[in-house]
């Protein structure tokens, strides 16, 4: 099989929000209490049980005129990911057909290494589950054939799952059709992303858009260094977890999730 990119053209999108209604049913992602900040965005953000949103941009052009921005945000699949790279336990890994990032939630220590090192601060902990999760570009249904859910969801063609060359040659072809300020997204960093993005602007114009995504200088040490010695110390999951207890310590439960029987107990 060969690799291939979710291409978003967001001047296409109508903000139906219908690719992100069918994550949720197709990971059976449970909803969650939110409050009302004003705008059309909801959730707000990513959240453990939000793999993607979209967002919503009141925009005021340099000719004075109002612009609805839409930007559809999840995981963005890194050719070179940070997350893989610092993931001690193997539940982070490369789709040996698509190259996008797997994740078997089975083997997370919630470690939260892929959190720190992630460019673009995709990766939610949840304190409940002691788990991160994220994206995986709906594996389960694209090794079996079948577009991602959010892609067979949206209405209008916002959205693509194409081979690799195909989605270059689209993006800057419709990039040439828009004119302007349009411009692609993801093409440039950490190796190409297998989420990429057309924009109706300049990326710099869109809110919460990470302008220059790096990972950070720590990943490095860990790929050359510390993860090494993590699989020497026993493999697998065992190795992860015994690394990561030498750096972090002792796992000790969230406030949240202290008992009043707990403290009596002197149990923590």
């Amino acid at each position: 099989m060969s690799e291939k990119i979710k291409l978003y053209d967001a001047s296409k999108c109508t903000a139906c929000r219908g690719c992100q209604l069918a994550c949720k049913q197709w990971n059976g992602l449970k909803a969650g209490q939110t409050k009302h900040t004003g705008t059309y965005q909801n959730p707000p953000s990513l959240q453990p049980n939000t793999y993607m949103i979209i967002h919503y941009q009141d925009y005021v052009a340099p000719e004075g005129d109002t612009r609805w921005l839409f930007r559809k945000e999840a995981c963005m699949h890194c050719t070179t990911a940070a997350c893989v790279t610092v993931c001690p336990s193997g539940a982070l890994y490369y789709n040996k057909d698509f190259k996008t990032v797997g994740m078997d939630r089975e083997k997370c220590i919630g470690c939260k290494e892929c959190v720190a090192a992630c460019p673009f601060e995709v990766p939610k902990y949840d304190s409940k589950t002691e788990k991160v999760y994220k994206c995986d570009m709906c594996e389960s249904r694209i090794t079996n054939g079948l577009n991602p859910a959010c892609v067979k969801a949206c209405p209008t063609g916002a959205l693509k799952w194409v081979d690799k060359d195909e989605a270059m040659k689209t993006a800057a072809g419709r990039v040439q059709q828009l004119g302007g300020d349009a411009s692609i997204y993801g093409d440039k960093f950490v190796g190409g992303t297998h989420l990429m993005y057309v924009l109706k602007e300049k990326a710099d114009i869109y809110d919460g858009i990470k302008k220059d995504p790096k990972v950070p200088q720590s990943v490095f040490i860990w790929k050359s260094l510390l993860k090494p010695l993590s699989l020497l110390a026993a493999g697998g999951v065992v190795g992860g977890s015994l690394l990561h207890y030498v750096i972090h310590g002792p796992h000790r439960p969230h406030p949240e999730d202290v008992t009043p029987d707990d403290k009596k107990q002197g149990g923590v």
